[in-house]
């Protein structure tokens, strides 16, 4: 099995928004790893690996509207199969 298994991948669209803080509280609160956070103070992208998405939505979503989000199994696709 892939560790982490989902790959997880959106938008945020908000105000006053901070790469840098954004980065920091990944790196501190949640397990995952090639986390890439870039944009400017109104839309950022993230992309993130995770065996929990749905924290990585909840964080997101607390800082503005979230949206493009894709969230795919890399253990399925691994074995050849969608999702």
């Amino acid at each position: 099995m892939i560790d982490p298994r989902y790959d997880t991948q959106l938008l945020i669209e908000g105000r006053d928004l901070d790469e840098d803080v954004i980065r920091d509280y990944f790196l501190e609160n949640l397990k995952g790893d090639c986390l890439l956070v870039v944009g400017d103070d109104e839309l950022i992208k993230i992309h993130f690996h995770t065996n929990e998405p749905w924290e990585t939505l909840k964080y997101c979503a607390s800082l503005g509207e979230i949206h493009d989000i894709v969230i795919e199994d890399m253990d399925r696709q691994s074995r050849g199969l969608q999702g």
